[in-house]
């Protein structure tokens, strides 16, 4: 059965998705006086925020700049970064008890390690300023009459209806299918006509299928630091060989680059040159083999593994020009052409969204519907691993709360 609301809610605005960008939003909303309803299909908020960073959530990232963002518009986001900076995410969750702590390039982890922390800011916030916070409510459906918007939801097995001036999605994007996520933000903003990036995993592994998964397959496990490359950008971080292909932090970065069909390039050295040290330790030790030399610069394992590739067992001494050349190349510009990617399932974040000439930078509001806002990950704005998305969020649920 279906109750029909004729008349509009208390609440100055309704908001889709108890994520990062909603409960922000609500949070920034409850400041300013604001009364903000917020449903989430999922039976606990930010479910997402607590699986982030191994559970212990980077939730900024100290160098933030539209630099690190894929979007069709890359300037698009700077507004959002103006109006809330890295040093307000800082400031804000110190003020309610979070000390971060710096880790790798610039990730701000809370000192507890604990994710938990970061959504209890919000969920205790949200309980103080009187900002609703409706669990297991799936939304099946937005109408847009007159001046309001009207909600239908299921909760408790009832079907129901609310009406609401303003309406903010939330929802974020596809990955991860277990925690919820579905593609509720994009159909919205098509049935409404706006524009859709095509969306697509980014920040997932890669898969290598074929002759050459045996050899990936054999060193599964082992992690070197690497620089990897394309026509577009390049990354010096570890990877991580997997039996299906490759992950690690440089992968996934570089995965949000690549497209199917294409090829990158690894440099398995890249803060030295593997001939200067072949020439330098040969003036030493010109009798130990190029598999010895290997074993010094990789575990053993790697090194064993390029036999197929290299002649391990010849000593420096015996290497020629046309080996050193041979050497160099695998070394440092190791070509690599996966299969595909690994899903939405094993992607941190989506690519693509709600186009953003559909939307006010200054505002997030769509500019063919009033009263209609999308943030965070729905939004075609991609951020980098490590926090960089999470500032997205914050910034974009702190703008939306001061023009709902």
């Amino acid at each position: 059965m279906c109750a029909n609301l004729t008349k509009q809610t208390q609440f100055d605005a309704i908001i889709i998705g108890a994520g990062a960008c909603g409960l922000m939003c609500a949070v920034q909303a409850g400041f300013l006086g604001k009364r903000t309803l917020v449903l989430e299909k999922n039976n606990r908020a930010g479910a997402k925020i607590l699986i982030s960073g191994g559970g212990r959530c980077n939730y900024t990232n100290l160098h933030t700049s539209a630099q690190q963002f894929i979007s069709a518009n890359p300037h698009f986001c700077k507004s959002a970064f103006s109006q809330w900076t890295v040093e307000d995410t800082i400031g804000f969750f110190e003020t309610y008890g979070i000390e971060g702590q710096e880790k790798t390039l610039g990730q701000l982890f809370p000192t507890t390690n604990k994710a938990k922390d970061i959504v209890d800011v919000f969920t205790g916030l949200c309980a103080d300023l009187d900002q609703p916070i409706w669990l297991n409510t799936d939304v099946k459906a937005v109408e847009h009459t007159g001046e309001s918007f009207t909600i239908t939801y299921e909760q408790n097995g009832r079907t129901e209806r609310i009406s609401t001036p303003k309406l903010v999605i939330a929802t974020g994007g596809l990955p991860v299918q277990k925690l919820g996520a579905t593609d509720f933000g994009l159909r919205i903003a098509r049935q409404f006509g706006l524009e859709v990036i095509k969306p697509m995993p980014a920040l997932v592994p890669l898969t290598i299928t074929g002759k050459d998964l045996p050899w990936y397959e054999q060193l599964s496990g082992n992690s070197i630091f690497c620089r990897v490359w394309n026509d577009e950008i390049s990354f010096e971080e570890n990877i991580l060989f997997t039996h299906w292909g490759l992950s690690g932090p440089a992968i996934l970065q570089l995965s949000s680059y690549w497209k199917a069909g294409q090829e990158f390039f690894m440099d398995m050295l890249p803060q030295q040159n593997i001939v200067e040290v072949i020439t330098e330790e040969r003036l030493t030790n010109p009798k130990k083999t190029l598999l010895n030399l290997l074993a010094g610069l990789y575990a053993r394992k790697f090194a064993e593994a390029l036999s197929g590739y290299l002649p391990l067992s010849k000593n420096l001494a015996s290497l020629s020009k046309a080996d050193l050349e041979q050497i160099s190349n695998l070394i440092h510009q190791f070509k690599v052409k996966p299969a595909g990617d690994k899903g939405y399932d094993k992607a941190e974040v989506m690519r693509g969204g709600v186009s953003t000439k559909e939307l006010s930078s200054k505002t997030l509001e769509a500019k063919k519907v009033p009263g209609l806002f999308f943030g965070g990950e729905c939004v075609d704005v991609t951020g980098w691993l490590g926090g960089y998305n999470f500032q997205w969020a914050w910034a974009s649920g702190f703008v939306i709360a001061n023009n709902i």
